[in-house]
């Protein structure tokens, strides 16, 4: 070997990676409020925590997630400004449901080669996605991993911290018999369940520019739909529905629906003694699963532990306010119904249909309440 072996030419290129930071910084810099101090570049994302003196007992609410193999589609039809509404819905929802509001984000993004105007694009739809939900994305980091990854080849990960006032927070100990469930619309498949898409296309040699007339537009395009996030639309129906008469939020506990399907996710939300009782007339499944299921030959039951069908998220709130939450979630937009109603488990009151194979008791090793579809 005559001449040393460089960074670049082992498969990194340093300054390909500041030239990426150039092309987003202007997009993360729109999603940082007054409290995030040091603006893009630093070591560490900076968050001033002063406004949490004014809580009483402040909950620091965490969580972490990915998109999944979606970001596989959006690599093959080389469309990568809508998979970061997917990592958002993902983290940021998953802290809205207990009623918190989302404080910061921050990004990882692994890939094969950088190519500065793609991770540019990931990151923009990151950023926009925050914006939507009212969160500030404070940093993150870009890792080039050449003979790990193909040059095209991408994942996309993140994480996210919010607060609640600790007797403001949403769960199981709050929902009674006689609770409304609501259905809020998903806007497709989201993120969930492309290992099982993946494998209906590959085994039926469909292409993602196949035109499906159910559709409306191609296969690629139906399957890239950013996940919808309703973070801000959950925060403010807690607010708009406001307190019943126990004191306590009209809104009792949120379920995000993503892997496992929406009756496992509903039973994580409740707690022992009460079953959601849900009635799959009361929404129109959408086209996607439909034709994906019936093509790939799907089972009922493989499709409701796989997919949303449908269902983004799940409220669960007094009944009385039902009405007024219909209302305040078309106002902004959200699609949503009666999925169904809380019973006893067992005993006067409960539903005698809500027995059998189709009942999920727990679920993601929460030994909680049950959910059902009839």
């Amino acid at each position: 070997m005559s001449e040393g072996v460089t960074y670049a030419a082992a498969g990194v290129d340093v300054e390909a990676g500041d030239r990426a930071v150039e092309l987003m910084k202007t997009a993360v810099a729109a999603t940082h409020p007054a409290q995030v101090l040091g603006g893009v570049g630093g070591f560490a994302g900076l968050w001033d925590a002063s406004a949490l003196k004014d809580y009483r007992r402040p909950l620091l609410a965490t969580s972490t997630d990915g998109v999944g193999t979606k970001v596989a589609l959006a690599q093959r039809m080389d469309i990568h400004d809508t998979i970061g509404f997917d990592l958002v819905g993902m983290v940021i929802d998953d802290i809205a449901v207990s009623g918190a509001t989302p404080l910061f984000m921050t990004d990882y993004i692994a890939c094969g080669k950088v190519v500065p105007e793609r991770i540019a694009d990931i990151v923009r739809g990151i950023a926009a996605a925050c914006k939507q939900a009212g969160t500030a994305l404070v940093g993150g980091e870009t890792a080039e991993h050449p003979g790990l990854l193909a040059e095209h080849e991408y994942d996309v990960a993140g994480a996210a911290t919010g607060v609640v006032e600790a007797d403001r927070l949403l769960g199981p100990e709050r929902v009674r018999a006689g609770d409304v469930v609501l259905g809020l619309a998903s806007s497709g498949l989201h993120s969930n369940g492309y290992s099982l898409v993946r494998r209906i296309i590959a085994d039926l040699g469909w292409e993602l520019d196949r035109q499906v007339t159910e559709f409306g537009r191609t296969l690629g395009e139906e399957l890239l739909e950013p996940t919808r996030v309703y973070s801000a639309d959950l925060l403010a129906l807690i607010e708009e529905l406001g307190l019943g008469a126990d004191g306590k939020d009209r809104v009792h506990s949120i379920s995000h629906v993503t892997g496992g399907g929406l009756a496992a996710n509903v039973a994580r939300v409740l707690p022992k003694g009460l079953t959601a009782v849900m009635r799959r007339d009361s929404w129109e499944i959408p086209p996607v699963f439909q034709v994906l299921g019936d093509a790939g030959k799907v089972p009922q039951e493989d499709r409701e532990r796989t997919w949303n069908l449908g269902v983004g998220m799940v409220v669960i709130a007094d009944a009385g306010a039902a009405d007024a939450a219909l209302t305040a979630l078309s106002q902004r937009g959200i699609p949503a119904w009666v999925l169904g109603e809380i019973a006893p488990a067992a005993g006067p009151g409960s539903v005698p249909e809500a027995q059998g194979a189709d009942l999920v008791q727990g679920a993601k090793g929460v030994d909680g309440g049950a959910a059902i579809l009839l």
